[in-house]
């Protein structure tokens, strides 16, 4: 079966740190640019951090730059976001996606379908 799946979400106090994990499972990750989103309760779904297949562009909200940082290791077939100094309005629904042949800016403004979704891992902060 082709899928994503998150791991790494949970509960944290505000200036805490989490790290989310994005596995692919059968098929390898090396040619697609990853993207983590999220969506908070009541609103649209944004784009958090985007990754090239080689990682060498990345690309990040302006609400989350400096705090967050998007890897990948392709030997493991998996993708990070390490989150740190959250803040309650972090609190969302992480989800990754992939897909070839997209620029990371483009990636993150979701333009265009992703060819894989995760089904997407919940991080809470909150004291």
């Amino acid at each position: 079966q082709l899928q994503l799946v998150e791991s790494g979400g949970g509960l944290v106090q505000p200036g805490g740190s989490l790290r989310l994990s994005c596995a692919a499972s059968g098929f390898t990750l090396d040619n697609y640019a990853i993207g983590w989103f999220r969506q908070a309760p009541g609103k649209g779904r944004e784009g958090v951090s985007c990754i090239s297949s080689s990682g060498g562009n990345t690309n990040y909200a302006n609400s989350v730059k400096g705090r967050f940082t998007i890897s990948r290791d392709n030997a493991k077939n998996t993708v990070y976001l390490q989150m740190n100094s959250l803040k309650p309005e972090d609190t969302a629904v992480y989800y990754c996606a992939a897909q070839r042949g997209r620029t990371v800016q483009a990636m993150c403004a979701q333009r265009g379908d992703m060819a894989y979704w995760g089904k997407g891992t919940l991080v809470t902060v909150s004291s």
